[in-house]
């Protein structure tokens, strides 16, 4: 029963933390604090608990739901793959308090909404059962709309609305896709049964496949359906940025691997080249539009979407190299998206009130210390040795080049992305901590107020993690191996 510890605790801070009275903010920081902890501690138990040498679902909860209409399960458990992203979510909703450590309008309400939003993450994630995991797909849709909506700065409402009917279009083709599986299969909505012996016929993947990919993918930040990722990042407060940067984005990913590659491995077959192109292109239009905002936010928006464009290209390889890259770059890019997140939407715009790259002048002496933290995740972002987007970068880049499925020219196209996000990571942080502006800056102080212990904290951790992937990377390699290997032989299966 461990398996429902993240999910129930999140719930129960959820609650706990609306009920309390506004004025009483120490109280309810505290709770807050101590509920992205104790989730933590909870997926923790679940990593160290994990066995590697067994493929498979493990910590399995399965308990008749939904028997009389459609016969949907309340059926959890976990693998390396979902193992890997709960505890990404782990990590980033202890740093998303810690970002929200000052806020004081509807403070009970913003983390009540707070801590629905990663209840429904860890729910998706730990699924077994396709309705089970769509009905935690939509909790995790209502509270982004109001942290956006209520707590969210420029052209809030506008981004906010934007999200939901993205997502709600989104959510309109994935289910239309699931019921499809579910009409055509013999196993209803049982994932692992799904996975091993669906049996849906060739024409039937093929037709089904777009539906899911599609549906998932517009959260995932898919070109050409993005376009809701840079306005929700720049709209949103500094936590829900880095939630949906984080993990919101993974969750459409995590759907794309689970369902669309594990269930319909002859759609993803059919379907693999477009995908491919499609996300190369999504790395280099990312990086070139990131090139020539001045909005620091819109920056770190759009290079979201570059950095998404390789997951997506690393599940369109089909192989086991590329497949773990792309489950590696998801918990990397959830990890150094939300520590950009934080700095620019947190550390840099709540001293300066702006995030207009023209107004900033030489902010290196001004704020030291700020301007190293960016340098250091702008490195970790670039993909540099060291740091974890290089392993997951270098194992899609690997992945690609053995494909069967995808032309290496595709390693050209990602070749010039990787150059562009080297151009625009080092621009930008010239133009923020480096050049003198080309207007005046005498609305800026000498010097800004030094870092908080929150703000020490979060990014601590957020730049420790990154490090120890990659410096130690076997530490999540490994079970995301053991957890792609039912999902491979399917895939290996059909390429025969």
């Amino acid at each position: 029963m461990e398996v429902l510890l993240p999910i129930v605790i999140s719930f129960i801070g959820s609650a706990l933390v609306a009920v309390t009275p506004s004025e009483k903010l120490k109280t309810i920081r505290i709770l807050s604090l101590t509920t992205a902890t104790a989730g933590f501690l909870a997926v923790l138990y679940l990593y160290f608990g994990y066995d590697n040498t067994k493929a498979g679902f493990q910590g399995v909860v399965k308990m008749d739901w939904i028997k009389n209409a459609f016969n949907a399960d309340f059926h959890l458990g976990y693998d390396g793959i979902s193992l890997t992203l709960v505890l990404l979510t782990g990590i980033i909703a202890v740093c998303g308090v810690l970002a929200s450590w000052n806020i004081s309008h509807r403070t009970n309400a913003f983390f009540g909404f707070y801590f629905a939003l990663i209840g429904g993450v860890y729910g998706v994630f730990l699924s077994l059962d396709l309705f089970l995991l769509f009905v935690f797909y939509e909790i995790a849709i209502v509270p982004k709309y109001f942290l956006i909506a209520i707590w969210g700065s420029t052209r809030r409402e506008y981004a906010s609305m934007q999200l939901v009917i993205y997502s709600i279009v989104g959510s309109a083709f994935a289910l239309l896709g699931l019921f499809a599986i579910y009409l055509g299969s013999n196993h209803g909505f049982n994932i692992p049964e799904l996975i091993t012996k669906s049996g849906l016929g060739y024409e039937l993947q093929t037709q089904i496949f777009p539906f899911i990919f599609i549906g998932f993918g517009i959260l995932a930040g898919m070109f050409p359906f993005h376009t809701w990722a840079p306005t929700g990042h720049s709209a949103a407060p500094t936590a829900a940025s880095m939630l949906l940067a984080g993990v919101v984005m993974k969750l459409g990913a995590y759907g794309c691997l689970r369902v669309g590659l594990g269930i319909l491995p002859v759609g993803a077959h059919y379907w693999a080249g477009c995908i491919g192109w499609l996300s190369a292109f999504a790395i280099v239009y990312g990086a070139l539009i990131a090139l020539s905002q001045k909005d620091f936010k819109y920056v770190i928006g759009y290079s979201s979407v570059s950095h998404m464009g390789f997951v997506l290209l690393g599940l369109s390889t089909l192989s086991q190299m590329g497949l773990v890259g792309a489950t590696l770059q998801m918990f990397s890019h959830g990890i150094i998206g939300a520590l950009l997140f934080a700095i620019v939407g947190g550390l840099i715009y709540e001293r300066t009130h702006t995030r207009n790259l023209d107004t900033f002048n030489h902010l290196f002496s001004r704020m030291p210390a700020i301007a190293w933290l960016f340098i250091i995740a702008g490195c970790a972002s670039m993909g540099l040795p060291l740091f974890s987007g290089f392993i997951a970068e270098l194992h899609i880049i690997l992945g690609l080049w053995q494909s069967t499925v995808q032309s290496v020219w595709l390693v050209v196209l990602v070749g010039i992305g990787i150059v562009l996000t080297f151009a625009y990571t080092l621009i930008k942080i010239h133009e923020a901590f480096f050049r003198k502006a080309p207007v005046s800056d005498e609305h800026f102080p000498k010097s800004f107020e030094p870092l908080a212990w929150n703000e020490k904290a979060l990014c601590g951790i957020l730049i420790i993690c990154t490090l120890v992937i990659g410096l130690f990377p076997f530490v999540l390699t490994d079970i995301i191996e053991t957890g792609l290997r039912p999902i491979i032989k399917t895939l290996e299966i059909v390429s025969r």
